[in-house]
């Protein structure tokens, strides 16, 4: 099938490109609409029901008219002279308060945007007073917006809102600040901006730089990146569109993960084509170029397909996943990847069917053989001294992997510090709870009993003895009076910690001490729940160490059985999945001495550990397939294993070892986006240590020690090859010669 496939898409390539050429551009230009009608608008959408925090959710939305997408911004006003606030000014911010409530804030639309391929946020927000400081120091406002705070749209909203009320205030002679998710996410954004078109540059720079260094080409160094922008359109589109179909809740951060991950992915099956199709072309200069391009297209389909069903069987097992955002992300991974793989085996063969010889213009290089180069002195030196380079690889991998001791969980929303956001934040903590931006909140209902009349009602009176336990516990600074709903059959009670909302310390108050006194003071009838933003990531937290305990063991056990189909052994798949284990291992310990120990931050992301391990070995897996399948092939000629493993790393590791840094440069651009630093430098050092270490030293080095008996129990024994045929690139074990193809 993948050369009926591959060699239709090489006969018919101008259709082929065109086809694609209107598919990519077609749902590339839809797919930002529909991501934004199916992105989750917190981390709240992707607990399961039966957490704590999701059940205070459901009571605000139901009873207090609590919108599920909004997003709240607390603004401080001030005299811009600093005194205190008199009674005439506090009469003027609530004047303007009203004012800023009854004005539609218009979304700002980019000149070049056409208006029905962008969701327009604009929005009149709900504007109200929240509390005064205690010295008088200044008033705090509670803006509501809607919309998910990563949304580029809503964060446009937000800054229209946020110059148009600095600007009524400060006529007024007043300042402000702004604080909260959707403020902190705004001024990072704005802070990042510039660093992130710098890192896309950079990366598009260093594929471009090394395609020109290796292939020494105009073309190819420049189709990779169109074809995978091509692909990566129809994919975003692809994912978008299923979501709406199925009503799956996205996280705002899938789009730019799947762009990186087809990015990296993407290139590198098309630099195994490239390699390819050069060393056949080198080969044999006679040969016509489409007939080549077919043969290699099917060769190397095989390879990449095994490698890509390897990325969709990993990031499928999220769909076991209780936590939304994994569950969620798993099968958008796997759709762009099922994506990415049907433009590996149609778009780029047609490519290399439609440029031929053109594809490495205007390099000479196919015109002579190459001299043995650092792949060869690598090959040698590792068949030489397996035992030294084993020793020496997994010391150095032990010593990262150290780094795990110790290790802490952050379930945090990221640094924000140095931001205008976090510097009001500061200043309101000074005067008044930390936690006064961000309550934690108990919400209660009646199931029958003393606090509820006949017909349901729910009496706020009956929880005074809740609130003055709640203040009582230690870590609370103030909690606000019993408010009972509108439709009387609930009631809120807001809690002020002292310590911030998204840090460890309110989200272990939230989970224990404050909990536990929502359960031993509830009056009798009622039920209670707490919620917020502390209340949300403590439930995260429990739901992602569950998630842990089940995803690593099914992922594991998924791969191993596509390693043991593919590969028909049981040593190589055990060898591999050892390897990348201890590639896992390593990448997350050094991820923890950097951010954790040297860093001194709270501990690693929380998503860490799950993104990280299935991206490490599902990619790194690819890098060991390709090496592996190349070193059971040379087994298979005449010769000591030894000779077989070093002729494998001479022919695969430029392949590898460019791929890997196409690859670790793409994860790299992650880090300007603001969160995603401990993201960034844990799969960039992990595709690397996967690329460059396990599959160039690690893997061949353990095919030396062990000889053919690799591949029990059906070990490969050599069998004599003729004597003109040349050797078959990576990953082309049991497929026809140029010969039996024509």
């Amino acid at each position: 099938m993948i050369r009926a496939l591959t060699g239709f898409s090489t006969r018919h390539a101008w259709k082929v490109i065109a086809l694609w050429a209107v598919l990519g551009v077609a749902l590339a230009g839809i797919s930002p609409v529909l991501f934004a009608r199916v992105t989750g608008s917190s981390t709240a959408d992707f607990l399961p029901a039966r957490y704590d925090s999701a059940a205070a959710l459901r009571i605000a939305e139901d009873h207090f008219g609590l919108r599920p997408d909004a997003t709240t911004v607390t603004v401080l006003v001030a005299r811009a002279d600093g005194a205190a606030l008199t009674d005439a000014d506090r009469q003027r911010i609530d004047a303007e308060a009203a004012a800023l409530a009854r004005q539609r804030v218009v979304m700002p639309r980019k000149s070049d945007e056409p208006a029905f391929l962008v969701t327009d946020r604009s929005q009149t927000p709900r504007v109200a007073p929240a509390m005064v400081a205690p010295d008088g120091g200044f008033e705090l406002l509670a803006v509501e917006l809607t919309g998910n705070a990563a949304d580029e749209g809503v964060q446009e909203v937000y800054r229209a809102f946020r110059d148009s009320a600095r600007e009524r205030f400060a006529a007024a002679g007043m300042r402000t600040g702004f604080t909260g998710g959707l403020a902190e996410a705004a001024d990072s954004a704005d802070a990042n901006r510039t660093a992130a078109a710098v890192g896309s540059a950079l990366v598009v720079g260093l594929i471009v730089l090394l395609n020109v260094l290796v292939f020494r080409s105009v073309l190819a160094a420049v189709l990779p990146l169109l074809a995978v922008a091509l692909i990566g359109g129809a994919a975003g589109g692809a994912v978008a569109g299923l979501a709406e179909l199925t009503g799956l809740r996205l996280d705002a951060s899938t789009p730019s993960l799947i762009s990186v991950v087809l990015l990296g992915i993407g290139v590198d099956y098309l630099l195994f084509l490239l390699f390819r199709f050069r060393e056949v072309l080198r080969e044999r200069p006679d040969a016509p170029a489409r007939l080549a391009a077919a043969e290699v297209s099917g060769r190397v389909g095989t390879a990449i397909t095994s490698a890509a069903l390897t990325i969709v069987a990993a990031f499928a097992t999220l769909g076991v996943a209780g936590f939304g955002q994994f569950r969620s992300l798993g099968p958008a991974i796997a759709v762009a990847v099922l994506v990415m793989l049907l433009g590996s085996l149609t778009l780029m063969p047609a490519l290399l069917g439609a440029c031929g010889r053109g594809m490495f213009w205007p390099s000479r290089a196919l015109r002579r053989e190459p001299r043995p180069g650092v792949a060869a002195r690598l090959g040698e030196l590792v068949a030489r001294r397996p035992a030294a380079a084993l020793l020496a690889s997994v010391a150095l991998l032990g010593a990262l992997a150290a780094g795990l001791v110790g290790m802490r969980m952050d379930y945090g929303l990221g640094d924000s510090s140095g931001t205008p956001a976090a510097a009001t934040a500061a200043e309101i903590s000074r005067s008044l709870p930390a936690g006064v931006s961000d309550p934690a909140t108990v919400y209660a209902t009646a199931d029958g009993g003393g606090a509820v009349d006949g017909g349901g009602a729910v009496d706020p009176a009956a929880f005074a003895g809740l609130a003055r336990a709640l203040g009582a516990v230690p870590g609370v600074g103030q909690v606000a009076d019993p408010v009972g709903s509108a439709d009387g059959r609930a009631v809120r009670i807001d809690v002020y910690p002292t310590a911030d909302p998204q840090g460890t310390e309110a989200r272990a108050l939230v989970s224990g001490p404050l909990r536990a006194a929502v359960a031993a003071h509830s009056p009798a009838g009622t039920s209670a729940h707490v919620g917020g933003t502390a209340a949300v990531f403590a439930d995260v937290a429990d739901a992602v160490d569950r998630d842990l305990l089940l995803v690593f063991p099914v992922a594991a056990g998924l791969i191993a059985l596509i390693l043991l189909l593919l590969l028909r052994s049981l040593l190589a798949p055990a060898a591999l999945l050892l390897s990348v284990g201890l590639g896992f291992a390593a990448t997350l310990g050094s991820a923890t001495l950097v951010f954790q120990h040297l860093l001194d931050r709270p501990g690693i992301a929380f998503t860490l550990p799950l993104v990280l391990f299935l991206f490490v070995v599902a990619l790194g897996t690819d890098y060991n397939i390709l090496i592996t399948d190349r070193i059971r092939e040379e087994m298979r000629r005449p010769g000591p294993a030894r000779a077989a493993v070093a002729r494998a790393v001479r022919h695969t590791a430029p392949a590898v070892a460019t791929a890997g840094l196409v690859l670790g440069g793409s994860f790299a651009t992650l880090a300007t986006t603001p969160g995603s630093e401990q993201i960034a430098f844990a799969l960039t050092l992990g595709i690397l240590l996967s690329a460059l270490l396990l599959s160039l030293v690690v893997v061949p080095a353990v095919a030396v020690l062990l000889g053919r008996s690799l591949w029990w129990p059906l070990r490969p024994a050599p069998t004599p090859a003729p004597e003109q045929a040349p050797s078959a690139p990576a990953g082309t074990a049991d497929v026809p010669t140029w010969e039996s193809a024509r």
